[in-house]
């Protein structure tokens, strides 16, 4: 991806079924085709019967390319272009539902990097962003589940939020009756070496945060990706569910 004169932005997807009969992740990374240093990330994990989860992911992705085509980045507000998405990702899906036997529903997590290194980002659900200045974690989205809910209240820790037997009961995503949460988040700017990462559960679940800013620090993003799936599927021990990411580091021009 071309940017202004400074840095790039180098950028790498992953994506795997895992131990899954179905693949209801969707990720993509959609550079600016008119303005240079800007770009957009979004990641969707689908749910709700076999196919009804895929074409919930579908819609996210078709959702966020129909805005950002139109998306300006010297008039438009990004926060404002999110918050679209969510809402009429939300509404196409619902209507999907309508239509089919299935419950589709989804989450989903977007970040928009401008040209001036500003970074607005939105999620819905239990997928995550991360950002990283260098190896360390600046960051991260809380998610909208019933075990962050109770680690907000101190009723379990971080720890044993990962093992918990209710840990795939969401308290906000994409395509259910009640409006999905509109979480947005604002980073001023955005330094060389900084890292922005999306993933969804079937990913971070596997990772400590220092265990996540070492590999993407350390390996260029496509090695980065590539290590992160890896991991996660040898951690999974034949249990894994589907896994996906995102990945956007602001790199010096060599």
């Amino acid at each position: 991806m071309s940017t202004p004169p400074g840095y790039r932005l180098s950028a790498a997807t992953g994506i795997h079924r895992g131990d899954r009969a179905y693949q209801q992740d969707q990720v993509d990374i959609l550079p600016h085709h008119r303005v240079p240093g800007c770009a957009m990330a979004v990641l969707a994990d689908g749910m709700g019967g076999k196919s009804g989860g895929r074409k919930a992911a579908d819609q996210v992705i078709l959702t966020a390319k129909q805005l950002f085509e139109r998306y300006s980045p010297n008039q438009d507000d990004p926060s404002e272009l999110l918050k679209q998405l969510v809402l009429e990702a939300h509404l196409m899906i619902k209507l999907t539902a309508i239509t089919a036997e299935e419950e589709p529903h989804s989450t989903v997590t977007a970040f928009l990097i401008s040209p001036s290194r500003e970074c607005d980002l939105i999620h819905a659900g239990d997928s995550r962003i991360y950002h990283f200045r260098g190896p360390d974690m600046v960051k991260r989205t809380i998610d909208h589940s019933f075990v962050q809910r109770l680690v907000d209240e101190g009723q379990i820790t971080e720890d044993e939020a990962n093992s918990h037997p209710q840990s795939n009961l969401l308290t906000g995503c994409l395509g259910t009756v009640q409006d999905p949460p509109l979480t947005l988040h604002h980073i001023d700017h955005l330094e060389v070496g900084d890292t922005m990462l999306a993933c969804s559960d079937g990913l971070w679940h596997y990772f400590t945060p220092k265990e996540l800013g070492a590999i993407v620090h350390t390996l260029p993003p496509r090695e980065a990706s590539e290590m992160l799936v890896s991991k996660a599927r040898q951690r999974a021990r034949g249990s894994g569910d589907n896994l996906s990411l995102a990945l956007v580091r602001l790199d010096p021009l060599s």
